[in-house]
């Protein structure tokens, strides 16, 4: 059902100037762009999706794989759209191609996830429906008629709220015994930067890994908040950059932290952002924060393209307020199965290693053979799925498929698999007596992950 939009309110018609969605479409498009010369640069596409002779799939996703040397065809289109979105050239054919294409480069394979690619694809999909191209843009320097000098307020609020979810959730992900009371996985990671200038004698002292715990679930807790709020907002925005600068100097996490330094301008005012482009605009003319003086974006909230749109947006948000506690609806510990882990803005919350020996198993004569996972998979593969129970099962089917057309009857797969997490002792992690080839992939809790045998306190 469409979402009734009362236009009395006054929050719909409120305005604001339209330069802090523009500041936000330059700066998030450009580190786009860098993004996928980094790719390029470092060589990743061809390690990362070319090279691996087998792919993990998202569940739902298994259709989404590499396109082979085409690959470089989608990472240049990805990047080119983002330099699109940037400059706001075509802006609303641009950011429908790098949400797609960059969503399916995640997609390809499941071994690469990380938290900001999820961000990314999140951002760009709200940016569709936002027009962060009225100014500051090619669009509205070629085409007066597409330059606006104000908007409706709530398309920046929507970023805003976006940005505040992924802190705060990520601050009350942070609510656990083995972030406060051992302050784990800080506690292993950071004495290995004993090499820091300054930093490294600092890292090695316990009161510091319980200290930047602390820190650390109070920043993303509290960071959202600073930033609503013009007394506290450049403490605040001191805060983002000290944070993130020091996570990238600590941890290889790409691009992410100045992601997140550029993305939280969008709390400043609108007239700082105005007089950011105004100077601008000296160098570069198409930056003009004011294309078409006075002229406001209005919306007829009882269109039905309009309603659509806001309905959209209002369940896109709802999902990411409950996607984040779906792990509740799964028995055992989180950390341990990860069943509900991803997309839940869990960053940096847990150091698993584990082994994970897959034993083919021919039903009727009883014969069986050890698997060399090296035969299969790239080293980072394999690490990733040593301690991921939905990496394991599709691994053993993929064996099981590779293996029956070799002669091997009613092929059975088991595994002999250990895990230990944060900084445990390593245990049994998959009961080695089920045959996984009769396992299959769903939402259903796995029952063929053995128990924690201990107890994470928490959120």
């Amino acid at each position: 059902m469409l979402m009734v939009i009362d236009t009395r309110s006054s929050y719909p018609n409120q305005t604001i100037q339209a330069a802090p969605l523009a500041v936000f479409r330059i700066l998030f498009g450009s580190l786009m762009f860098i993004s996928m010369i980094r790719f390029w640069a470092y060589g990743w596409i061809e390690k990362l999706y070319i090279d691996p002779a087998f792919h993990f799939s998202y569940y739902g996703f298994e259709w989404v794989k590499p396109l082979g040397e085409f690959t470089y065809v989608l990472f240049f289109v990805c990047g080119m759209s983002a330099l699109f979105v940037a400059l706001g050239y075509k802006y609303r054919v641009a950011i429908v191609i790098f949400f797609l294409s960059f969503t399916y480069i995640e997609l390809m394979d499941k071994t690469t996830y990380l938290n900001h690619y999820y961000f990314v694809s999140l951002v760009s999909f709200l940016l569709i429906f936002l027009p962060a191209h009225t100014c500051a843009s090619l669009d509205a320097f070629s085409n007066p008629k597409q330059a606006y000098d104000r908007i409706p307020k709530w398309h920046a609020d929507a970023l805003k709220l976006m940005l505040g979810i992924v802190y705060f959730y990520a601050g009350l992900a942070k609510l656990n015994s083995d972030w406060l009371v051992h302050a784990m996985p800080l506690k292993m990671w950071l004495p290995g930067a004993y090499d820091l200038p300054l930093l490294g004698d600092w890292l090695q002292q316990t009161w510091v890994h319980y200290a930047l715990s602390w820190i650390g679930a109070f920043y993303d807790l509290t960071v959202p908040f600073l930033l609503l709020y013009a007394t506290t907002r450049w403490f605040g925005y001191f805060m983002v950059i000290g944070f993130h600068l020091l996570t990238s100097i600590l941890f290889p996490i790409g691009m992410f932290p100045y992601l997140m330094i550029a993305c939280t301008l969008i709390f400043f005012t609108p007239n700082w952002h105005a007089n950011l482009l105004n100077n601008l605009g000296q160098y570069v003319h198409w930056m003009n924060p004011n294309p078409n003086p006075g002229r406001e974006l209005t919306l007829n909230y009882k269109s039905f393209k309009q309603r659509a749109k806001v309905s959209l947006i209002i369940v896109f948000f709802a999902l990411q307020l409950t996607i984040p506690f779906r792990y509740l609806s799964y028995p055992g510990e989180l950390f341990w199965t990860e069943e509900g882990f991803r997309f839940s803005w869990r960053v940096m919350l847990m150091e698993k290693a584990g082994v994970a020996n897959f034993k083919i198993v021919n039903g009727e004569t009883g014969q069986y053979f050890y698997v060399d996972n090296s035969d299969f998979l790239t080293p980072f593969q394999e690490k990733q799925m040593s301690f991921q129970p939905d990496f394991i099962l599709e691994y053993a089917h993929h064996l099981g498929r590779h293996f029956m057309p070799q002669g091997h009857r009613n092929v059975e797969v088991y595994v002999e698999s250990y895990v230990a997490l944060n900084g445990r002792s390593s245990r049994p992690f998959i009961n080695s007596e089920v045959d996984l080839m009769k396992e299959k992939e769903s939402f259903e809790p796995k029952q063929w992950i053995l128990p924690f045998e201990d107890e994470i306190k928490g959120l």
